[in-house]
Formats: C-alpha cells, sequence, structure tokens
C-alpha cells in the first residue's frame, strides 16, 4: 500500500508540475496516452516509480495487448527473474524488456502484424524506451519526429522479432539502415524496411503457392526463394562447355534449377541440388562470348555429380550487383545445408535452421528496395554467409548447433506457461507469417521450438560468441588498413624495401659465412670450438631455446621503450623513378631469370631421376655405394656425433689447414655431376581433334 501511494503522489506531481513538457511540447505519438493515463482513476496504480515516464508508456501498452495490469506484470516479473536480473541498477531495462518479450511474442501471432502501423510504432518506441528505462534517466529529445534509436537498444530489441534481424547480423542491418543519418536509426527508414519485408514476404508466398517447379518440388515441399529470368529481355544464361541457353534461374531452400526457354514455355528444369553433401562449389567467375573471359557477371557452379562446371551469366549493363546478389543467396542456401549436415541436425531443429537462411533472404529483399544496391555487401546481412567469412565464425555456427539442441529446449515449457523470458525461434516466426514447413510444420506452433536467441537481463551464449568474433573482425580489419597502406609500386621500390627487412637477417648470414671462410681465424676458431662443446654435451635444444629466449625479452623492452613514442617506420630510400620502358625490360629480366631458374630444377630433377633409374649405370654404381655409406654411418653412429662431425666438416673446411683439399674434393664433385646426363624428355603435342572434343 505505501509503495502504490507513493507511485500515486510521484505520478500526481509529475502531471501537476508539467514534467512531461519535453514530451508533450509538439502534439506526439505519446500525448494522448499521458493524457488518459492523468485521466484514468488507475493510472496511479499502474504506474511503476522505477521507469522513466517513456517507459512507463511503453509497459502500459503491453499491459494493453497481454490484458494484464502493469502492476500484475510487475509481480509476474518479480517472480520468475532471478536476482541478478532484478539488481536495483538493472531493474528499470530487465523489467522493460520482459514486457515487451511477453507483448511482442503475443503482438507476432497475429495476421498482418508486420502491415499494422501501431505494431511497427510500438517496436520503434520499445527500443526509444529501452536507451532511457530509469526513472532517473536523461529525457530524449522533444519532438517525436526527432527521436531516434541507437545501435545498443536496436540490437537488443530488433531480433526479438526474427523477421526484423537476427543477433549474427543485426549490427551490419542497422549500419546500412543509418547509413546517410549519422549512426542514428530514423523512424521513416525504420518504416520503410518493415514495408519492404512486407513486401518480400507477400511475393515469396505467391511464389511458394504457385505451380513453379510443382512436381520436382512435391516430395520435399520446397519454397521458392527467388526467381530470375522471366523477362524475355533480361534471361540467365546459362553456360556448359561451349554451349549457351537463355532462361528462367529458381532457387529453393533446397535446390537451384535452370529452365531453358523454349518458344512459348520452358524445358524440363536441370537440378542443381545444394542439400546434399556433393563438394559443391559455388563461386563468381568472368564470361564473354566464345569463351572469352572478360565481363565479371557469373557465378560458377560445380560438384561431383557434374562432369563439367556449370557457369550461370545475370547480364546487365552497368556493374555486377545482381551477380552478386545471386552469389550470396545461393551461398547462403548451401551454406545452411552445409551446416545441418555437419552437425547432423534433424527433425524441428532442421526447419529451425533452414527458417534462419529464409529470414535472412527475406531481409536481404527488403533492404534491395531502401538502400543503393553498391553500397551494400549482400553476405554482410546473411547468417551463414557472414559466419564464413568472420573471424571465429565457425564458433558462432557450434553455438547455434548447440542451441539447437534438446537441452536448449527444455525452457521451452515456462515460456508457453507466460514465462515471457526469452523471445520467440526463427522457425515460430515463419509459421507466424503464414508459411508451411515440411514434416516439421504441426511442432512449429507448438512448443517444439519456441525459445529464440534473446533472454532477458542476460548475453546469450550465441550473442557473447558473436561479440567475441566481431571484436577480432575489427582488429582483422585494422591489420589490413596498415597492409593496404604499406603497398608500395613498382618492381625496383618494393625490392628496396625487401632489402631493408631482410638486411638484419642479410648481416648475420654474412657474419656467419666469414666464420666460416675463416677471414678472421681467431673468431672462427672460437665459434667451432664453443658450438661443437654445445653438440658434444647434446645442449643443441638449449642453444636455440636461449635464441628464442633472447628474441622474446628484445620484444618486450623494445615495447617498454618505445612506450608512448612515436611508430618507428621503416626508412627505405627510394630508387631513381623508372621509365615504362625500364619497368618492362625489368619485368623481362625478371621472367628471364624465373626461368632459368625452373631450367636449372628441371636439369637437377632429371639427373637425379638418370641415377635411381640407371640409365647411365657407371654414375649410378658410384651413387649407390655412396648412399650405402651413408646408410651404415646412419645405423652405427649416435646421431649426437653425425651432428657433430657434419657441422665440423662445414665449418672446417676453408680453414688454413683443409683449404687446398677441400677445393680439389669440391672440384671433383662438380666435375662427376656435370659428367652425367640427364634423362631424355619427348615433348608431344596436342592434338586439334582432341581440343576441339574438350
Amino acid at each position: 500500500m505505501a509503495t502504490t501511494s507513493k507511485a500515486r503522489n510521484l505520478f500526481e506531481g509529475l502531471v501537476r508540475e508539467g514534467s512531461f513538457k519535453w514530451l508533450l511540447s509538439k502534439r506526439s505519438s505519446f500525448d494522448e496516452e499521458f493524457e488518459e493515463m492523468g485521466r484514468s482513476p488507475s493510472a496511479s496504480r499502474n504506474w511503476i516509480p522505477e521507469l522513466s515516464p517513456l517507459a512507463n508508456v511503453i509497459v502500459r501498452r503491453c499491459s494493453k495487448i497481454l490484458g494484464i495490469s502493469a502492476t500484475e506484470l510487475q509481480e509476474s516479473f518479480n517472480l520468475k527473474a532471478s536476482d541478478s536480473i532484478k539488481h536495483p541498477c538493472r531493474y528499470a531495462r530487465n523489467f522493460l524488456e520482459y514486457c515487451c518479450f511477453r507483448a511482442l511474442a503475443l503482438s507476432i501471432q497475429l495476421t498482418g502484424h508486420l502491415i499494422d502501423k501501431k505494431f511497427r510504432r510500438l517496436t520503434y518506441d520499445m527500443m526509444l524506451a529501452w536507451e532511457a528505462p530509469a526513472a532517473a534517466s536523461q529525457p530524449l529529445l522533444n519532438v517525436d519526429e526527432d527521436l531516434t534509436v541507437g545501435l545498443e537498444a536496436f540490437l537488443r530489441i530488433a531480433p526479438v522479432v526474427p523477421i526484423i534481424a537476427d543477433v549474427v547480423i543485426s549490427e551490419n542491418l542497422f549500419e546500412v539502415l543509418t547509413m546517410s543519418t549519422g549512426g542514428r536509426l530514423q523512424f521513416s527508414t525504420y518504416d520503410k524496411y518493415l514495408n519492404g519485408l512486407e513486401r518480400a514476404i507477400k511475393k515469396m508466398k505467391s511464389q511458394s503457392e504457385s505451380s513453379l517447379l510443382s512436381s520436382v518440388r512435391l516430395s520435399r515441399r520446397e519454397k521458392i526463394l527467388e526467381v530470375d529470368g522471366t523477362v524475355t529481355t533480361q534471361p540467365v544464361l546459362e553456360h556448359v562447355g561451349i554451349s549457351t541457353w537463355p532462361g528462367r534461374l529458381i532457387l529453393t531452400d533446397h535446390a537451384l534449377y535452370f529452365e531453358a526457354f523454349r518458344v512459348v514455355s520452358y524445358d524440363k528444369p536441370k537440378v542443381y541440388d545444394l542439400s546434399d553433401d556433393l563438394k559443391q562449389v559455388v563461386r563468381p567467375e568472368l564470361t564473354g562470348p566464345w569463351g572469352t573471359r572478360l565481363f565479371d557477371k557469373a557465378v560458377l557452379y560445380k560438384s561431383i555429380s557434374l562432369s563439367e562446371p556449370v557457369v550461370m551469366e545475370f547480364p546487365e549493363l552497368k556493374g555486377h550487383s545482381r551477380r552478386d546478389y545471386w552469389l550470396a543467396i545461393i551461398r547462403e542456401i548451401l551454406y545452411v545445408h552445409r551446416f545441418i549436415n555437419k552437425f547432423q541436425i534433424t527433425g524441428v531443429e532442421r526447419e529451425e535452421a533452414l527458417s534462419k537462411a529464409i529470414l535472412g533472404i527475406l531481409r536481404l529483399q527488403a533492404i534491395q528496395d531502401i538502400s543503393s544496391v553498391n553500397s551494400v555487401r549482400f553476405e554482410s546481412l546473411l547468417t551463414f554467409n557472414l559466419c564464413d567469412q568472420l573471424p571465429g565464425g565457425d564458433l558462432i555456427l557450434e553455438t547455434l548447433a548447440s542451441m539447437s539442441s534438446m537441452r536448449e529446449l527444455e525452457r521451452t515449457n515456462n515460456y508457453k506457461a507466460g514465462g515471457g523470458m526469452n523471445s520467440i525461434s526463427s522457425l515460430a516466426m515463419l509459421s507466424n507469417l503464414g508459411f508451411v514447413f515440411g514434416t516439421s510444420s504441426s511442432d512449429a506452433n507448438g512448443a517444439a521450438l519456441a525459445v529464440g536467441e534473446i533472454a532477458v537481463g542476460e548475453m546469450s551464449s550465441l550473442e557473447r560468441a558473436v561479440k567475441e568474433s566481431r571484436n577480432s573482425y575489427k582488429k582483422v580489419v585494422l591489420a589490413q588498413e596498415t597492409v593496404d597502406g604499406v603497398k608500395v609500386d613498382g618492381i625496383d621500390t618494393n625490392l628496396a624495401v625487401m632489402k631493408e627487412l631482410l638486411h638484419p637477417v642479410i648481416e648475420v648470414g654474412k657474419g656467419l659465412l666469414s666464420l666460416a671462410y675463416w677471414d678472421d681465424p681467431v673468431k672462427s676458431l672460437v665459434f667451432c670450438s664453443i658450438s661443437s662443446y654445445v653438440i658434444w654435451r647434446g645442449r643443441l635444444s638449449y642453444a636455440f631455446g636461449m635464441v628464442l629466449i633472447f628474441l622474446s625479452i628484445f620484444m618486450v623492452l623494445t615495447r617498454y621503450c618505445n612506450q608512448g613514442g612515436p611508430n618507428n617506420g621503416l626508412k627505405v630510400i627510394a630508387p631513381p623513378p623508372m621509365t615504362t620502358m625500364e619497368q618492362l625490360l625489368a619485368v623481362q629480366n625478371a621472367i628471364s631469370q624465373a626461368e632459368q631458374l625452373i631450367q636449372d630444377g628441371n636439369i637437377f630433377l632429371l639427373k637425379f631421376r638418370a641415377l635411381l633409374l640407371s640409365i647411365f649405370p657407371q654414375a649410378s654404381e658410384k651413387f649407390a655405394a655412396a648412399l650405402l655409406c651413408m646408410a651404415l654411418i646412419l645405423l652405427f653412429i649416435p646421431i649426437k656425433y653425425i651432428v657433430l662431425l657434419t657441422f665440423l666438416e662445414a665449418f672446417t673446411r676453408y680453414s688454413p689447414p683443409r683449404k687446398a683439399s677441400s677445393e680439389r674434393l669440391s672440384r671433383r664433385l662438380r666435375e662427376w655431376w656435370f659428367s652425367i646426363p640427364a634423362a631424355p624428355v619427348v615433348l608431344e603435342r596436342e592434338k586439334e581433334e582432341d581440343k576441339k572434343k574438350k
């Protein structure tokens, strides 16, 4: 009673003192509700003192949808929520989420809820209230049209209605919707987006209910997701080998179908399955007349079931957005089936995964209506496409798979009983939109998969996986920016940069060569003695370990010494600019040197082949005897002594006592190697008839 009395006094005081003027300076969508709350005798009893005025309005709307009072909602929340969720510092926002989740779960069961202006305004106002939920929150702007939504509110409320957003792609979706509004979402843009969703849903329903592919789709009750090439002036071109057919391309949730044009109809559709594990490859491809590779406007599909790849071309006058869109949605269906096959997902959980992919394609179609196509990365708005690209995307998929398990669905009974602590699933969302699923359609409206991916006051395992992946992705983007920034043009400039980078390694190599050639006999003798002792005592692993320790200490000291100082960039003396002719000559010289290296490599392999096959017996006998001696040494002499002998032979080869004999031995080995003829090579040219057959 004391709490009710305080709430009544607080509400009456706010109305009397004009504390709502920040919302009432102009007529807004909240005006009538505030006036009605002021006139209603029960208004004070339904006023929640912990909430801000805007949050109280939203709770009042939720209570009307649910048919219970705000105080009853609060009592239900206090009963069901854990102590951590009811902590005073989080109470207002978590209670608001609870009311929103329950109201939205009931609202989206009504047919045509997306086209309802009240529903659209409700979801948007929920985001506004989420940003200022507590009584101590600062009031928002004073004009209804000026109110905008931030990223955090969108990420929290929008995925509660799976058709609007998805946990994995919601941040990318928000960036697209706010591309021209400075990172804040306006209601006009949000309303256009929901209009686009409604049109996409109607289009998909009409396609799925049509007679397209009726006989082919009957067994799996496939849903048609997209059709292209129906206009004869802008068909899809299928290339197989040197043959080309114009026709119509159809994508379902299981396969890709192509129907070639006839005079007044279509040929029997060719089926390219995306659901079975056929090692499919789907990637962008270049096409052109008579097999030339000129235009980047095609998608290549190949699998183990096809003898040769199939190329689908999407002609358009400018750009390749039409191809990019189809590439993204084909891959989305392919990737969702890979996900299903990898984690062996069956039954209603399988339908849930397919529902996520279908909803993603619907959202992408809606975005195409309101955004510039050239500014949208289609794959970033599709869940399974994005998981394939993000660092840690495999962990997101593992989390999705675990959430589909029956253990995650044990909370369903509490939800269906009125708990409202979770959002609904994608499958339930599609069922409410009127889409019928195969064998699991009867379960979609039941308790089998009602629980979604958002929970009141908690960050789900999926949200955590997405957050960690995005943090890693931001680091990758920053690293890639530095990579792009240090790229230089010109062969001579790149060689200068590489020479400067390898300078420490080159200097170390020069020092080792100096020791090996005994330029300074004292230093070489000391180095040889210490190294021999290390090898003799079996301390070689410790020596390498000390080198690594030295490098790590050097890195740590460098970090602390340079902390707060300027970034030490690599300074390279740029070579004089080269003319176009000089650059062409440099490229030609590099190609000639590469060709010479390949020739030398081939000669070595041909001589080695001749030795192994005894094409020249005399040389092969000497080589076989040498291999036998090496084998006996490896068998009977401990490896420690072999390493020591190898080191001493290499580092004392040019010492004063051995220099003359080493030079004679090297000369004899070179003479022996040059005396070995290379195995013959027979070149056969491919016949023209074979080329035509291919």
